[in-house]
């Protein structure tokens, strides 16, 4: 399992960076490990040849901005994914991401487009026999920035999704995307899988339970199709 934390700049300048990386990072490698899976640590995508990623199983992603894959590591990574050899599990900040790489949002399956709120809130589980969400009651209650998405694929299997009326409409940035608000989805494309969850902004997510049972129900499921 390849886990790439790359922080890279945006194409008009630099990305944020996210304090959590080297957090995420350790539970990231554990939930492998518990998955049969041996983890290999990625802080610059250069460093990975073509043939690595393919030969990958999962191809972890918690990135931001520009990073600079390759077209050929664009075509290895879309080859193995497509072909049912790669499962992608995206977590947070993976979706605003590769803005320049056509096919990386279809890969992900949407597109970031803000987050005009930071708070606690409630969240539907929309699919309550989804490995990814089996543990979690009706609702969730949690806190972190909430992520606005275009593009969502419409095939996108949503999980989780924001319930209604726990944000101020009124603020800065802050709109009803034409695809709601889901927070976690999974999809495929021909033998490729992609999971994926918006929520990890904080510490607090990766010293919870469920919410690294949440994760370790995606990869689950991504291993599924292998």
């Amino acid at each position: 399992m390849l886990i790439l934390t790359q922080v890279a700049p945006y194409a008009e300048g630099p990305a944020g960076v996210h304090g959590v990386l080297g957090q995420a990072t350790t539970a990231l490698c554990e939930l492998a490990e518990l998955a049969g899976l041996s983890p290999s640590v990625v802080d610059d995508v250069r460093d990975l040849s073509p043939e690595q990623i393919g030969a990958g199983r999962i191809l972890a992603l918690f990135t931001i901005g520009e990073t600079p894959f390759t077209e050929a590591q664009r075509a290895a990574v879309l080859d193995a994914w497509r072909g049912g050899r790669l499962g992608v599990l995206g977590v947070h900040s993976a979706t605003d991401a590769c803005h320049s790489w056509p096919e990386y949002g279809s890969v992900l399956g949407a597109r970031f487009d803000g987050h005009p709120w930071t708070q606690s809130f409630a969240i539907d589980v929309v699919d309550p026999l989804h490995p990814a969400t089996a543990h979690l009651g009706p609702t969730w209650a949690w806190h972190d920035e909430i992520y606005l998405f275009r593009a969502l694929r419409p095939d996108a299997h949503v999980l989780l999704r924001l319930a209604e009326d726990q944000v101020d409409l009124s603020v800065a940035g802050a709109r009803v995307p034409d695809c709601g608000f889901p927070l976690a989805w999974c999809h495929s494309e021909e033998g490729g899988r992609t999971f994926y969850t918006a929520l990890g902004h904080f510490p607090g997510a990766w010293e919870t339970p469920a919410y690294l049972r949440h994760l370790a129900g995606g990869l689950g499921w991504l291993q599924q199709g292998a």
